[in-house]
């Protein structure tokens, strides 16, 4: 690994641990720039391969879901079906006539990249049943003390476990799979391994089943296994999926925000479809289990 890959890597891992521990609308705002970011590299993805999305519109209904997910969560569902309707009937009056293509890939760019980030939100600073605590201005926290966990909002610490097991998933993968990977995962990244896939799902399952004992999770043993299994299962696909628009646009990374790591897409493609299952298994599994 470079220097450079490694040092971006630190940088990234504090601002990540910085703007989840600060929550409010430090957090929101933090992932709203990742958003608009993220649908930068989308939209020239798309455009590569000849076709012509509503961008400036998506980037907007984007943010107001963000706003949304961040006051009033209930709510964020029926925007997102507004948001896409508004895209349809903004192509409807464009000059040139819009294609299937144009309008299927302006709502993947809603939801890709704008809905689904959203439930990151949701699970850190609008999490039903959170013991919200907030010591800074614009419902901002800060631990008081960084080794009594009792003491931090449930939000922080589940947010906190989710991207351990997503670390663990990833760090699993990469060195297990170079060390042990003979078997093509997919013809998609022919870089991944069903060995790597393997180690990467194992090291969510550790994480997440240790997690859920400290963390005294009901029926922990089960419900530890079945998130760290829905964490390493999802950061893969998301790994693949993005994997596969960059295929069909003909381009090795999605951007080169990032010295040694490419572009925004690249580093949070794990994140993509996770917190989504994860808030629906905090909201509706567990309190079946409790």
């Amino acid at each position: 690994m470079s220097w450079n890959r490694i040092l971006s890597a630190i940088i990234a891992i504090f601002l990540a641990l910085g703007m989840i521990v600060l929550g409010g609308w430090y957090f929101s705002v933090a992932i709203g720039i990742l958003i608009f970011l993220a649908q930068i590299e989308y939209f020239r993805l798309v455009r590569a391969t000849g076709i012509e999305p509503a961008a400036k519109t998506t980037f907007v209904v984007s943010q107001l879901l963000l706003i949304s997910s961040t006051i009033t969560p209930n709510i964020t569902d029926a925007m997102f079906c507004l948001g896409g309707t508004i895209i349809c009937f903004y192509l409807l009056f464009q000059p040139k006539m819009a294609t299937i293509a144009d309008i299927s890939s302006s709502i993947l760019g809603l939801f890709y990249c704008g809905y689904l980030p959203t439930y990151w939100v949701r699970l850190r600073v609008s999490l039903p049943h959170n013991n919200s605590m907030t010591n800074l201005p614009l419902d901002g926290y800060w631990p008081t003390s960084w080794s009594d966990f009792q003491q931090w909002p449930n939000a922080l610490i589940l947010t906190f476990l989710v991207m351990a097991c997503i670390w663990a998933a990833d760090i699993g993968a990469y060195f297990m799979g170079k060390i042990f990977g003979r078997t093509k995962l997919s013809a998609i990244s022919p870089k991944k391994t069903v060995e790597g896939a393997a180690f990467g799902i194992l090291g969510s399952l550790i994480v997440a089943e240790l997690g859920a004992w400290y963390f005294d999770f009901p029926g922990w043993r089960f419900s530890g296994i079945i998130l760290g299994s829905l964490i390493g299962v999802t950061s893969l696909l998301g790994d693949l999926t993005e994997s596969m628009m960059k295929r069909d646009a003909g381009v090795k990374d999605s951007g080169q925000l990032i010295p040694g790591h490419g572009g925004i897409l690249d580093r949070t493609d794990s994140y993509v479809f996770t917190a989504p299952l994860v808030y629906y298994f905090v909201t509706l599994l567990l309190p079946l289990i409790r």
